[in-house]
């Protein structure tokens, strides 16, 4: 497709597949063509330099990811996907209201559950648990809304409810649903945490080696295998995907980074 093609389609399209099989500089290279292509025209270009953004945030490189972000919003005001992302850049470098603030203008655009779950942690990893509480109260109305319209929510439901110990029960189920629907790496992975955090970590072990298998280099998915491989007692094998994960990218989650780092002191 590329090569009878090219365009900001096609380059976007084995940008990601060379994403999922681990090669990010690649990846990285055929996205700067895919911003190339799309220079000029507003959206496309926000979303190329959004998805630029995100890939030099998977492997820890924040400042290039920031420029992206920033670019985005300049050829795109108010453009969520940008914000969303800018604001995680801003809470990595400790500006948690600037972070807020970002997030929250994502949350007015487009109330979507992971914006709105990311807006709760912030508020978490301030002190301020009211708030944070309050933001997690709307996910369950946000998602009966998107459900009511024929969005498919479970495996952004499973995660939720997952990553922060709600109806663990029910979240299993949940990301067995989704996995059955939408066959993923990431359904794997959140199949894998759900079982973990359910604690039937040897039932959970062989979705996540599955979830990786294409060498996919994602810091919250090796994070995930290490604390499977921890709850099992392989001690050394946790080590080395905390130790891993933070490598990729020290901040790649505001709940589960610290976990990572306190695990290994």
């Amino acid at each position: 497709m590329a090569r009878l093609r090219p365009s900001l389609s096609s380059y976007a399209r084995v940008s990601h597949g060379l994403e999922l099989l681990g090669r990010v500089p690649e990846a990285i290279d055929t996205m700067k063509l895919a911003v190339q292509a799309s220079e000029g025209q507003g959206e496309p270009e926000a979303w190329s330099r959004f998805q630029l953004g995100k890939l030099y945030w998977s492997i820890g490189r924040v400042r290039a990811a920031e420029r992206e972000d920033r670019a985005a919003l300049h050829v795109f005001p108010g453009y969520h996907y940008a914000l969303d992302a800018l604001a995680r850049v801003e809470a990595s470098q400790g500006n948690y209201r600037a972070a807020i603030s970002l997030q929250q203008q994502a949350v007015d655009r487009i109330p979507l559950p992971q914006y709105v779950a990311q807006l709760g942690d912030l508020y978490g990893a301030t002190g301020n648990k009211a708030k944070a509480r309050q933001q997690y109260a709307l996910i369950g109305a946000i998602e009966r809304l998107l459900v009511a319209n024929g969005v498919r929510t479970d495996l952004e439901t499973a995660l939720f409810d997952v990553d922060h110990g709600i109806r663990l029960p029910h979240a299993l189920a949940l990301a067995r649903k989704a996995r059955a629907e939408r066959p993923s790496i990431d359904g794997d992975d959140v199949l894998a945490w759900a079982l973990a955090r359910n604690g039937r970590c040897s039932e959970a072990l062989p979705h996540s080696d599955r979830a990786l298998r294409l060498g996919t280099k994602d810091a919250l998915k090796v994070f995930h295998h290490g604390w499977i491989e921890q709850c099992l007692g392989n001690r050394t094998a946790a080590r080395s995907d905390f130790q891993r994960a933070l490598a990729l990218n020290p901040h790649f989650s505001i709940l589960w980074a610290p976990v990572a780092r306190k695990a290994l002191q």
